[in-house]
């Protein structure tokens, strides 16, 4: 796969040139200068302590009140309109919160723009979504937001969670989604609950662009006011993505800052048309460009689950810079179904092995995939086109799709690029191992030699699957040991998680249940 030499986009073959993709999303770099270590370290030992003691007491603080609003109310009470003592708590709360975030560095919060009443729009849309500070507005609204039911659990935190009455979500139950969503209906067109808080992003991104919304704020119809969030610090240490600084260190690096600048502007209400309240998904992507106008960023179809592919603990960790993203996105435009994908797999498999190694045009691409040709198909096209000779080798792609489909089973993605690539000994060469894992990986060059020379013990100049596999099994770190020149992640210098967490609040302020999805990249992860 190909990056073009202005950048990190991928060239469309001709005269045509595709603008490149935006940076990936889930990957924020935070590099030092020598100066801001120095700070650091001298408000590690001065400022951080006394911060983070003031803000661990002032959530303390606030506990009590919390839970008693909520002593004595059982679950169906809980969830009824505030009555007018609870209002006096909701003021106290939201003091003690302000205190929380002054303790935090965020000596003002700048808000820009109305916010609107609960009648004139009961949802709340906010984005970017990019770190566990976006609870910032949540603190200062109290609006509702949606939670898994396991938060209610937590010490401390379940109880200030529980106080402002979220919508819960149930792992447990199949239901949860089509449940959550009727709730959020039911509350938003009653007009006597509080607003609902959801980030439609779904998962914490750099701020770079806004990805996909999912569709379970704009299910309901109903009109809603889009929150966008900014944080215009020189030193960006609010962000927390999936690839990245950790939880504690971003907690540790923003508590060492002298200052922190948080931005949020509420833009005018959005009323949906009928085509839009009939089609969620149009609603949705509208709302998005909106937002991203105020924002001056751009939009892009990566989802939550090209988050997955980025992170997915295979062997082959996918650089930042990698196209696959590019080609998922493109895979799911084409129309190849999820569920559809390991079939389509085998199918495309068995006849790039018949084909050996002819190459083939547009044309013969569109037949190879049944898919007539469009602009879609032409962007995919480009992306194998290295040399943009108007023709590509269609077992790159199918090693691209089997990265796309099982990102974390590596093995199974080089034993298939080996029956793809093998002479009729069974060996590949050194050439051909370059195509496999540059392939694999999503990059325009990479060094194999020094694999290749480990895992050719014998020195044939060829090696097979069985060589490889042996290798792998000695060696299971052997792209970290031989492949990348420097660790990859974020290039920051401070490392980058090899558990990353669920970031901050990207789940449960989401009303489509993600809580498999997530589990499901933490076996990968494991």
């Amino acid at each position: 796969m190909k990056l073009s030499g202005r950048g990190r986009g991928c060239c469309v073959a001709g005269s045509r040139e595709r603008a490149p993709p935006p940076r990936s999303p889930f990957v924020h770099q935070l590099r030092l200068s020598p100066l801001e270590k120095a700070k650091i370290a001298f408000m590690t030992l001065t400022l951080f302590p006394i911060r983070l003691f003031f803000a661990a007491f002032m959530m303390l603080l606030a506990w009590p009140f919390a839970f008693i609003a909520s002593m004595g109310s059982d679950e169906q009470e809980l969830e009824k309109p505030l009555s007018w003592w609870r209002k006096i708590v909701d003021v106290l709360l939201k003091g003690i919160m302000r205190l929380m975030w002054l303790a935090g560095g965020f000596h003002w919060i700048n808000v820009k723009g109305r916010r609107a009443l609960p009648a004139e729009a009961a949802i709340l849309t906010v984005a970017p979504h990019s770190s566990y500070f976006d609870a910032i507005p949540v603190t200062m609204t109290f609006a509702s937001i949606v939670m898994k039911a396991e938060s209610k659990d937590i010490p401390v935190w379940g109880t200030l969670i529980k106080y402002i009455r979220p919508v819960f979500v149930s792992r447990s139950d199949q239901d949860s989604r089509r449940k959550t969503v009727e709730e959020i209906k039911r509350r938003a067109q009653s007009g006597k609950w509080p607003q609902i808080m959801i980030f439609p992003e779904g998962t914490c991104t750099n701020r770079s662009c806004l990805i996909t919304f999912k569709p379970g704020a704009f299910i309901p119809g109903v009109p809603v006011q889009p929150v966008v969030l900014r944080y215009p610090n020189k030193l960006d240490t609010i962000t927390w993505t999936w690839q990245g600084p950790g939880a504690l260190e971003i907690l540790w690096l923003t508590l060492c800052q002298l200052h922190n600048s948080v931005e949020i502007e509420f833009l005018p209400v959005y009323i949906p048309s009928e085509e839009e309240r009939k089609n969620p998904a149009l609603y949705a992507s509208n709302v998005r460009r909106v937002m991203a106008e105020a924002l001056g960023v751009s939009v892009t179809d990566y989802t939550f689950e090209d988050c997955q592919l980025a992170l997915a603990e295979g062997q082959l960790r996918l650089p930042s810079d990698t196209c696959l993203l590019e080609f998922a996105k493109l895979v799911r435009s084409l129309g190849l179904k999820p569920e559809n994908l390991e079939g389509d797999l085998e199918k495309y498999a068995e006849r790039a092995m018949k084909m050996k190694k002819e190459k083939i045009d547009l044309e013969e691409f569109s037949a190879y995939l049944e898919f007539p040709i469009s602009s879609t198909l032409e962007s995919m096209f480009a992306l194998f086109d290295e040399n943009e000779y108007g023709i590509i080798d269609v077992r790159e792609f199918v090693i691209a799709l089997s990265v796309v489909c099982k990102p974390s089973k590596t093995l199974e993605t080089i034993q298939l690029a080996f029956q793809l690539y093998q002479s009729e000994k069974g060996t590949i060469l050194e050439e051909d191992l370059a195509h496999i894992l540059k392939t694999a990986m999503g990059v325009s060059q990479i060094n194999v030699t020094h694999l290749f020379r480990a895992v050719d013990e014998e020195e044939k100049g060829e090696i097979t699957y069985d060589d490889f596999y042996r290798f792998a099994e000695l060696h299971p770190h052997f792209a970290e040991d031989y492949l990348y020149s420097e660790p990859v992640g974020d290039g920051s210098g401070l490392g980058t998680s090899s558990l990353p967490a669920p970031n901050g609040i990207c789940t449960d302020f989401s009303p489509e249940n993600v809580e498999e999805k997530r589990q499901s990249l933490q076996k990968k992860l494991n």
